[in-house]
């Protein structure tokens, strides 16, 4: 008699994952298909300490199940905090072993930029689907190492673009598309904070620093997503006016990047000022977004006085949820590393052109 039929028949066949034996037959496992995606966050810094950790206690498919520390006192913390199981808690020296433990099925990569690929790509040999903050890395070799390794290992890969996932942006992101206000003539996006610190990553060349590889990327991909187009050529320029802390990377970068059919956009980041603009110019009309990068608050206008104010309750609980969403049913990422490799291409472009003082073509 067939399995099924069995367990029919004699009134075995219950849901759940249950253990059972039956005279002269082993014991028999009927896995419970999951309902949510256990989440080990890599990188305990602020944006996991206070965003994603937070976020986590919010989801609704998606869980805190693990962490990957390289600092002992922050376990302790984060276990008693999250009521953490000591197998679920590892270190950079064992971290690979994270492929034997079936509590993690994603590893969501919070780490310096440097470190991004390393970690993508061993995750994925893991077996482990992954979340990779953004920049997605330093180069765009990195990044093509990072979605090659997860396609060799059949796992999802998603960009913490979480921006894709607001639902004003998302309007804005149509409006591209449909060009309710005719021909886009020109878009002029910027973002930046004051950036104090003296010793942090951000301040280091070979750790991915600098404003363009971390804010900068919210104005380059808004200069993307709200044109629909992808840019051909840039002319940038860095400065700083604090040369004692930014002296390694560069504190401010203007850039303007060159659109199929003429078009022009400008592009601004900085660690030295706070900033936060979306403007876009149109034939008929305009859309402008202030702030529009955010964690909460972003908003907009139209010229004829539509207003995008959509509102959710947290940014990246929605991002988490709509990637582990993708995940349990077999779908697309929203954010996938394609994605990430296009903004390092242009960043690329960008420090070249800033370093060499001339116009340089995308490739």
């Amino acid at each position: 008699m067939k399995r099924r039929n069995f367990l029919k028949q004699s009134g075995l066949a219950i849901s759940g994952s249950t253990l059972f034996s039956v005279s002269g037959m082993p014991n028999i496992i009927i896995p419970k298909a999951k309902d949510k995606l256990g989440i080990a966050l890599m990188g305990l810094g602020y944006y996991s300490r206070d965003i994603l950790a937070p976020a986590l206690q919010l989801t609704q498919q998606s869980v805190l199940t693990g962490i990957i520390t390289g600092t002992p006192e922050k376990a302790v913390e984060w276990k008693a905090k999250y009521k953490l199981e000591d197998k679920n808690i590892y270190n950079y020296t064992n971290f690979d072993e994270i492929a034997n433990n079936p509590d993690i099925d994603v590893v969501y990569v919070v780490l310096p930029p440097s470190m991004h690929a390393e970690y993508t790509i061993r995750a994925a040999e893991a077996g482990k689907h992954v979340y990779c903050e953004k920049p997605m890395a330093v180069t765009a070799e990195e990044c093509e190492a990072m979605i090659n390794a997860c396609n060799k290992n059949k796992v999802k890969l998603s960009i913490g673009y979480r921006m894709h996932h607001e639902p004003n942006t998302r309007d804005l992101m149509l409006m591209a598309k449909t060009k309710p206000y005719g021909k886009i003539t020109h878009v002029h996006a910027e973002a930046g904070y004051r950036e104090n610190r003296t010793t942090h990553w951000k301040q280091q060349k070979k750790m991915g620093g600098g404003c363009m590889l971390d804010m900068g990327v919210y104005p380059l991909n808004a200069l993307r997503y709200a044109t629909g187009m992808e840019p051909i050529a840039v002319t940038a320029k860095a400065s700083t006016t604090r040369p004692e802390i930014y002296h390694e990377v560069a504190e401010t970068m203007h850039f303007d990047l060159e659109f199929p059919g003429g078009l022009m956009t400008q592009g601004i980041t900085s660690f030295g000022q706070s900033m936060g603009l979306l403007q876009v110019d149109a034939e008929k009309g305009w859309i402008k977004m202030q702030p529009f990068q955010a964690y909460n608050g972003v908003k907009g206008v139209t010229s004829d006085g539509k207003a995008l104010n959509k509102t959710i309750n947290n940014q990246q609980a929605k991002q988490m949820d709509d990637d582990s969403m993708a995940i349990l049913q077999k779908k697309p990422m929203l954010v996938p590393g394609e994605e990430g490799l296009n903004d390092i291409r242009v960043v690329q472009a960008i420090l070249k052109s800033a370093e060499e003082g001339k116009r340089v073509v995308i490739d």
